[in-house]
């Protein structure tokens, strides 16, 4: 999980782009911290980068698919 220590720097959002799940090996839509939705894996990664692959990181059986989510950013519109 992402942490913070000073508060003052970061803004609550609720903008759709927190919503949207990514697959594997696409382009960062956005920059910031994304984090896989099945097994809580984070990556930081800059705009138009490609997220991980599927073979970056295995998961258990029954885990579920790899798919990034975006949990911070400093510009996610």
């Amino acid at each position: 999980m992402a942490l913070y220590k000073h508060a003052v720097f970061l803004d609550k959002s609720g903008d759709a782009a927190f919503d949207q799940l990514q697959r594997p090996s696409v382009p960062a839509p956005w920059p910031g911290i994304y984090r896989c939705h099945a097994c809580g894996h984070e990556i930081a990664i800059a705009q138009g980068h490609a997220l991980p692959p599927q073979n970056h990181h295995q998961h258990e059986p029954g885990v579920g698919p790899i798919q990034w989510r975006l949990v911070a950013s400093h510009k996610a519109y």
